[in-house]
């Protein structure tokens, strides 16, 4: 396989508590800490494991946003990635908008194999995978806990709700990460220093020729209630009275 593609989304970081602007109109992101989503980094980490196996020649990480995005996708580079792009974009594009846009770059880099988080801690949407199969009319497997490349075949285990299903698909094809896929690795100093000279290019959304048609959009944003205070009881009538009075009996 001559190349995998891998897609990295900028995140508010997972440690970090999300907080509601007081206007509503999104997730306050000033002053806040940005990450890769960290089911995009485990994808990173594996198409990196399939090269040094040498199942592949390059890793590419591509990402969709504003400039800012460039952090993520150097950090990318940092973790061992050969070259990086930037999908420059303003609008918040939903999952359809972004699997079209990857399915160009998939077409201009034409991969061996994609590979994406299952899903974005952001929207928690699980679609762009699935979608960018269905675009590109290859086999997709989705949450991914296992991987081995044979030849032009790929095995992968899934997770299910019954526990674990392996199968086997075709490449070129999609693959989608899950949480037990495998452990990222420590990005370090000297290597940041070094993806500072990798190549990263930039590209314009509107170059791509892709109209920019959501079907879905974010109207308003609004944080959970608020948990309210637990209440002492002093026995199993006690309980029982206090679910009475709250109508849950």
């Amino acid at each position: 396989m001559d190349k995998i593609l891998v897609g990295l989304k900028r995140v508010v970081d997972y440690n970090v508590r999300v907080r509601v602007r007081n206007d509503g109109t999104g997730v306050e992101t000033d002053g806040v800490k940005m990450s890769i989503n960290p089911f995009d980094e485990i994808a990173l980490e594996e198409a990196l494991r399939l090269k040094e196996r040498g199942e592949a020649t390059e890793v590419v990480v591509v990402s969709i946003g504003t400039s800012d995005a460039q952090q993520q996708l150097r950090t990318g580079l940092a973790m061992g990635a050969d070259r990086a792009i930037l999908v420059e974009a303003d609008a918040d594009l939903d999952a359809l908008s972004r699997a079209r846009t990857l399915l160009e770059i998939v077409r201009r880099e034409q991969p061996g194999l994609v590979i994406l988080g299952k899903q974005a801690i952001d929207d928690d949407n699980n679609q762009t995978g699935q979608m960018l199969a269905a675009l590109w009319e290859r086999p997709q497997a989705t949450f991914a806990s296992e991987v081995v490349i044979s030849g032009e075949t790929a095995r992968v285990t899934r997770e299910v709700d019954v526990g674990l299903e392996t199968i086997e698909i075709d490449l070129p094809a999609v693959i989608t990460s899950d949480l037990r896929l495998n452990e990222p690795r420590y990005v370090k100093l000297p290597d940041i220093m070094k993806a500072k000279k990798k190549p990263l290019e930039e590209l314009a959304f509107a170059d791509l020729g892709i109209a920019e048609s959501p079907q879905i959009k974010a109207t308003a944003y609004a944080p959970p209630a608020e948990r309210a205070r637990g209440i002492m009881v002093d026995d199993v009538s006690g309980l029982v009275a206090a679910l009475k009075d709250k109508g849950l009996l």
